[in-house]
């Protein structure tokens, strides 16, 4: 699969939002990622669908929005009218099933986000029921963490469920992703890289960009 790269607004400035989002998508973004935390089920709050509808009318992307909120259920036809995807967690307080049906019901790509302390045998009886698998390679939260090195593996069993059964789920990390660990997950079988701070602080947007492809 192509490498796709996500910058995540989460790090753009707030104040130039759509300027920042035409920016990246000029420096040769493919998809703008959204993170929505409620300061219930992470411990910060970003912003809401307001935002992201604000977001998406400065791009042509298709906009990723991942919810780390704890009902996704209940807000979530709130995203489906300007998101191409949307990324629940299987931790959420929700029918996992029943969220994912709905969002591919909406024409939308469903997402299943995992922390990283949860086991990727987790997911298996929801294995055909997503597009895109999140695994969070920091604490969510708070942008700017370090990466945990030790998601590699987790990357690694996700391609290799992936390869045993014949799917053609996404795998996307996000957190702590740079240069070099970009490299190590997309060596480890990662197609999606989510990075905020790498590329909205980047001097060079487009090289940061295609760097990390």
């Amino acid at each position: 699969m192509k490498v796709i790269v996500a910058p995540s607004v989460l790090a753009c400035d707030f104040a130039r939002l759509g300027e920042e989002v035409a920016e990246v998508t000029r420096a040769g973004a493919d998809w703008i990622h959204c993170d929505v935390m409620d300061g219930h089920f992470v411990d910060n709050i970003s912003f809401g669908s307001a935002f992201v509808e604000a977001a998406s009318r400065h791009t042509d992307l298709p906009v990723d929005v991942h919810l780390m909120i704890t009902n996704p259920d209940r807000y979530l036809d709130r995203y489906l009218p300007v998101a191409n995807s949307v990324d629940i967690h299987l931790e959420a307080e929700a029918d996992v099933p029943e969220t994912l049906a709905r969002i591919r019901t909406a024409g939308k790509k469903a997402g299943l986000a995992i922390n990283p302390h949860t086991p990727i045998g987790s997911i298996d009886p929801y294995l055909g029921q997503f597009d895109i698998l999140l695994i969070m390679t920091v604490e969510p939260g708070f942008g700017g963490q370090p990466f945990m090195e030790d998601m590699l593996p987790k990357i690694r069993a996700a391609d290799e469920l992936r390869r045993k059964h014949h799917l053609h789920f996404r795998i996307t990390v996000d957190g702590g992703i740079n240069v070099d660990t970009a490299r190590q997950c997309r060596e480890a079988g990662a197609d999606v890289l989510v990075a905020g701070t790498s590329v909205f602080r980047a001097p060079d947007r487009a090289a940061e960009i295609k760097a990390l492809r």
